[in-house]
């Protein structure tokens, strides 16, 4: 099975979460969709019981960074924090448009993201259901989007009896090409 290629890099990462299986089954999800880091924030995240959810051990193959509080997290240049959160203003998560570079943070289910951690987001998405979901499975349903969004896939049919289309090409980098003049050292063999 080929694996999935998108545009850009993220990261995920949760704050105050006290369940380290959550934790771990996030993390594990994070991994199999391709992050380039994981990150915990204020969590008692303990590494040997969140194992039991992560059985693809993924710090041991992603980056996975503590930070003490929102005012102490640090993420690359140019990487835009996305808080998912149930709020009013929050932007649904299907016409969401995902930054080429992100990070992404998910709160305890019962109390959400921090005051202190929306201000630092530049984005505040919601997944449209009725109540919050389980960290992981929120988690997933965000990553799984991106994918469908920066990844390159076929475009779907437009019935549900149609064939998807061809997978779109993946461009190559080719010859050189020059508008005017082809430079001396430039020999065709």
């Amino acid at each position: 099975m080929a694996e999935a290629r998108s545009r850009g890099y993220f990261g995920i990462g949760v704050e105050g979460v006290s369940k380290s299986a959550n934790v771990g089954a996030l993390l594990r999800t994070a991994h199999a969709f391709g992050a380039a880091f994981c990150f915990v924030v204020g969590a008692g995240f303990d590494a040997r019981a969140g194992r039991l959810a992560d059985t693809a051990n993924t710090p041991e193959h992603v980056p996975l960074w503590r930070f003490a509080d929102s005012d102490s997290l640090s993420l690359p240049q140019h990487c835009v924090l996305v808080g998912v959160e149930l709020l009013d203003g929050a932007t649904d998560l299907p016409s969401f448009r995902h930054p080429v570079n992100a990070a992404y943070v998910l709160g305890p289910e019962r109390s959400g993201l921090s005051p202190a951690m929306l201000r630092h987001c530049r984005h505040t998405v919601r997944i449209p259901t009725r109540f919050a979901l389980n960290l992981a499975v929120a988690g997933a349903l965000v990553l799984y989007d991106r994918l469908l969004q920066h990844g390159r896939f076929a475009e779907r049919p437009v019935g549900s009896r149609g064939e998807p289309s061809a997978a779109p090409v993946v461009s190559t980098h080719g010859p050189p090409r020059f508008r005017r003049n082809i430079p001396g050292w430039r020999v065709d063999g």
